[in-house]
């Protein structure tokens, strides 16, 4: 999704005043560069350092990643001082932060408490596109290793569509078989993307049984 001109400059903006600091006589070009290459200041923090540095040199970049570390550990942490819910404005910004620019595919599981603590937040899986399996049998060998009742599942869609594929709904499907026959609820599958978010609770999608895909 193409930003406006006027976010685009602000995002040009930001990552001149982020830079400037340390390298004052480069930040201004390398703000444009990373932008006309990446798209957004969120897409050029998350991108892999070794990206990020083909503009800008390795420290430059390393400093960058941290920004975004640094970013992702706050929504982070305001996620885990509360019952965590999957529709949340703070959990989904901690998602989006986290996830919604990467360009490999990842699944996660947030474990949570009986009274929806966050207990664990685990990358299960990274991958190249369309090859992030779900494995039933790890997630809930997981949850019950850390004393879970309850679970999110979060992955993202590195094509930028956050509609869930077939593969998204038969992954869920089994997960949910394996984790109820366990006593482990799981309250939501969340779909990350550039464009936006998608939850299978919301879409009518969390019964075990149903077969097919997202309408």
């Amino acid at each position: 999704m193409a930003l406006g001109e006027e976010e685009t400059g602000r995002c040009r903006s930001l990552l001149d005043s982020l830079l400037r600091p340390a390298w004052p006589g480069e930040s201004e070009r390398w703000a444009d560069a990373l932008v006309a290459r990446f798209g957004s200041l969120p897409a050029a923090l998350a991108a892999r350092t070794s990206e990020r540095a083909q503009i800008t040199g390795p420290a430059p970049a390393r400093f960058l990643g941290r920004v975004q570390d640094s970013l992702v550990h706050g929504l982070r942490v305001r996620v885990a001082e509360r019952p965590v819910v999957s529709t949340s404005k703070q959990l989904l910004d901690y998602l989006k932060a986290d996830m919604a620019n990467l360009t490999n595919e990842r699944f996660r599981v947030l474990f949570l408490t009986a009274q929806n603590a966050l207990i664990a937040d685990d990358l299960i899986w990274e991958g190249t596109v369309g090859e992030a399996p779900a494995y039933p049998r790890e997630v809930v060998k997981r949850a019950l290793e850390v004393g879970a009742v309850g679970l999110i599942l979060v992955h993202n869609h590195p094509s930028g569509s956050h509609q869930p594929s077939d593969g998204d709904v038969d992954a869920t499907r089994r997960i949910l078989m394996a984790a109820s026959s366990m006593g482990i609820c799981v309250h939501d599958h969340i779909v990350i993307s550039r464009a936006g978010w998608a939850s299978f609770r919301s879409m009518g999608l969390l019964d075990p049984q149903r077969e097919g895909a997202a309408v």
